[in-house]
């Protein structure tokens, strides 16, 4: 998933404290610098170096916050945003249904206000190999994030082999939904090739446009013609 800010958490909450708000000012800095510069001059020639000098911090701390140049084009808030917004749910909502909502409320940031950013990314992630590797390793939490939402609507443990076979089959077609969208210059609408994969996942595939006898024919080979035998 890509983001930062949430359309789903809470207003009323507390106030957060100055360390925080100092961490998440730097953070901030150090990704809007790192955006800043892979939008100037592309994702390899990109160093760290780079980044922290026009973030105005040391090196040492872009790592720190962010370990690696992937996690700062990667790294998100939304794996809680989810959780949050799963929970919130009515109880009796089927899963899918719950998910769904979701995921449309969290789209619905990355369609608006952050649309340039969310594109810059999903780009990377098509074209650059050690960001889509380190994508594969991060969604590992967004799954477990997921696996406890379908565990609590259907009673199953978590660490089930079939929770966890849905949920990571969740979080792989979201990110081939990512890919597929760039790959296609963003024309479609992110939020209907989300439907899409979903329902793909749901109901599996559609049917296929040949008629049965036609596919085994095919798959038969050239050979005398049944009928006429």
């Amino acid at each position: 998933m890509t983001g930062v800010r949430s359309p789903l958490s809470p207003t009323g909450g507390a106030r957060p404290g100055l360390r925080e708000r100092k961490k998440a000012k730097t953070r901030a800095a150090i990704r809007a610098a790192a955006y800043g510069l892979i939008r100037q001059q592309g994702y390899e020639a990109t160093t760290v170096e780079q980044i922290a000098g026009r973030a105005e911090v040391s090196p040492s701390t872009v790592l720190r916050y962010l370990p690696t140049k992937e996690d700062i084009v990667l790294t998100d808030a939304y794996d809680p945003v989810m959780a949050a917004g799963l929970a919130a749910r009515p109880a009796g909502e089927p899963w899918p249904e719950s998910l769904r909502h979701v995921l449309r409320a969290v789209l619905g940031v990355g369609a608006g206000e952050e649309a340039e950013l969310t594109r810059l990314r999903t780009r990377l992630l098509a074209e650059v190999p050690a960001v889509r590797c380190r994508m594969l390793e991060n969604m590992s939490a967004t799954g477990r994030v997921l696996a406890r939402a379908i565990a609590d609507r259907t009673g199953l443990a978590p660490d089930s082999l079939e929770v966890r076979t849905v949920s990571m089959s969740l979080v792989g077609g979201l990110m081939e939904v990512s890919r597929y969208w760039a790959e296609h210059d963003h024309e479609e609408s992110l939020a209907e090739l989300v439907d899409r994969a979903l329902d793909a996942l749901e109901n599996g595939l559609p049917a296929l446009r040949q008629g049965p006898r036609e596919g085994r024919g095919e798959a038969r080979g050239p050979g005398p013609d049944p009928v006429a035998s």
